[in-house]
């Protein structure tokens, strides 16, 4: 697994996961193009990132981040697990058993907004390589 790799298929289930919210509450959805990377171990890194869905005003975003869960309940590739978070916010996390990459989303830092938040497969990065910055 390369870092081009790792973060394309991160990318592509941030998307999946936002593509299942239903279409006539979703305003925009952005992607960042670049994230950031952080350490697995001593020897790999993971590439982290961030798809934001916006939702029309006065939209249940609990009841969205729920209707996603149950969606992706019999998704073979995924463990899963929610929770309240400190904020009272319900937030769900995917892991794939497999490869460790996991994705969390929940309602977002703006109101009315679902963060999806993506940890790719561990990946070594090329020789040379400053895990530091954007990728």
């Amino acid at each position: 697994m390369t870092l081009e790799e790792a973060k394309s298929d991160a990318q592509a289930i941030e998307l999946e996961i936002a593509a299942l919210i239903p279409a006539d509450v979703v305003a925009n959805v952005v992607q960042k193009p670049e994230g950031t990377l952080f350490s697995c171990d001593d020897a790999q890194h993971r590439w982290k990132g961030l798809t934001t869905v916006a939702l029309v005003p006065g939209t249940d975003v609990e009841m969205i981040v729920k209707g996603v869960e149950a969606q992706m309940a019999d998704d073979d590739r995924f463990e899963m697990r929610s929770w309240v978070d400190p904020a009272g916010e319900y937030t769900v996390q995917l892991t794939s058993p497999e490869t460790a990459a996991n994705f969390i989303f929940g309602e977002g830092t703006e109101e009315g907004t679902i963060d999806i938040d993506s940890g790719s497969e561990c990946f070594t990065l090329p020789e040379g390589v400053y895990p530091g910055g954007k990728f």
